[in-house]
């Protein structure tokens, strides 16, 4: 009887072990933790330029735009065929259903040289069904400041699937966009400012002055005092060294560095449409009372 009494004690506290174990998460402070400096910060001037274009999509099987309701589209191919020495009779009403006027866009990452292939994205700008099976004609992608930086061409992938027969009709996501992976082919370079200057400036994800502080400091233990400044809560200035190969050099040992985050400011998401409520590591619950339906939860001290 002894033993099992014993027994009995040992496991009631091994079970209170484990249950302030397994509540720490909730009482205990919650201390910083270590992100990469690549993953808090990024260059300036060093980002994706958002490049866009007007074209054609050729050789759709009935499904592109009806010439009557978009009138751009037969004149869009009425310059294309002049272009191509083909005149096109004044007055003359092309009844096209294998054509479709589109917009092509893409992003032309940091660095991108001439000759290199990036992907775009297609969409519809008329009424045409689906673009399945469609070829972008070459199509001209501009920036913002209005110059030619890459050339689109190239057969189209369409996710989305759709039939009708018998006056039914059955589509599985969108027919009207398509991408051509590897697409167009960047024609201009954009300048960066890695080399440009004495000084690089590093922008936070986020606004924090602890995380500006953070990466001052551990930029100038690693690389030498006075080498980094923080300018206020989202902007470091770095001092970088002269020759393109010692910048690289510095910037890939320095992206590499671990930067101790503060614990972040407590956050609340609510999702009014599902009902779902969504809390960060730092938010304090007061007493209070929970119920949905006929389940209810009461909280009589606060927990983290």
């Amino acid at each position: 009887m002894s033993n099992l009494t014993s027994t009995e004690r040992f496991l009631r506290t091994l079970i209170a072990v484990a249950a302030v174990l397994a509540s720490a998460a909730l009482w205990w402070p919650a201390s910083s933790h270590a992100m990469r400096l690549k993953e808090v910060a990024s260059v300036q001037g060093v980002r994706n330029n958002q490049l866009v274009g007007y074209g054609l999509v050729v050789g759709l099987d009935g499904t592109g735009d009806q010439t009557t309701s978009t009138p751009f589209t037969t004149q869009s191919l009425a310059a294309m065929l002049q272009q191509m020495g083909v005149t096109v009779p004044p007055g003359t009403n092309m009844q096209l259903k294998n054509v479709a006027a589109v917009m092509v866009t893409a992003q032309l990452p940091p660095f991108a040289q001439p000759g290199q292939q990036i992907d775009v994205n297609v969409s519809s700008l008329g009424n045409a069904k689906s673009l399945r099976g469609g070829t972008l004609i070459a199509t001209p992608l501009k920036g913002a400041d209005g110059q030619v930086y890459a050339l689109a061409q190239g057969n189209l992938i369409v996710g989305g699937a759709g039939a009708s027969a018998a006056g039914s009709k059955v589509q599985i996501n969108h027919l009207s966009a398509g991408r051509v992976p590897e697409g167009a082919t960047v024609e201009r370079a954009v300048a960066t400012p890695l080399n440009q200057g004495d000084t690089l400036q590093l922008d936070l994800n986020s606004n924090d002055f602890n995380t500006a502080r953070e990466v001052a400091r551990t930029i100038n233990t690693k690389m030498g005092n006075g080498i980094a400044q923080a300018l206020d809560g989202r902007v470091v200035r770095v001092r970088m060294p002269e020759g393109t190969d010692a910048r690289v050099t510095f910037m890939a040992d320095i992206e590499n560095l671990e930067i101790a985050l503060a614990t972040p400011a407590a956050k609340v998401v609510i999702n009014a449409r599902t009902g779902s409520v969504v809390v960060n590591q730092t938010v304090t619950l007061n007493p209070c009372a929970v119920a949905t339906g006929p389940t209810s939860r009461s909280s009589r001290s606060p927990a983290r």
